[in-house]
């Protein structure tokens, strides 16, 4: 089931769906797929949040990486 909406676009959103429809998007398809990327891209953005957060409250792998910047800054030559 489709639904219609309609919506008020300020002059950066006006311009970005000229852009879209440059490419021979129609206006319809350059909306649709702007929302599902947008939707992806927040959907990514809060999975690797929360990757980072379970990195970072992870004692050892946090041990383990302050391990290896140590041994590398050991074999960083001098100067």
């Amino acid at each position: 089931m489709t639904s219609a909406i309609s919506v008020r676009l300020d002059d950066e959103a006006e311009k970005a769906l000229r852009t879209l429809e440059a490419t021979g998007m129609s206006r319809s398809e350059a909306i649709r797929t702007s929302l599902v990327r947008a939707a992806k891209a927040i959907r990514r953005h809060e999975e690797l949040a929360a990757e980072v957060a379970a990195l970072e409250s992870d004692d050892e792998d946090r041990s383990e990486m302050l391990a290896v910047a140590d041994m590398m800054e050991s074999l960083r030559a001098p100067g």
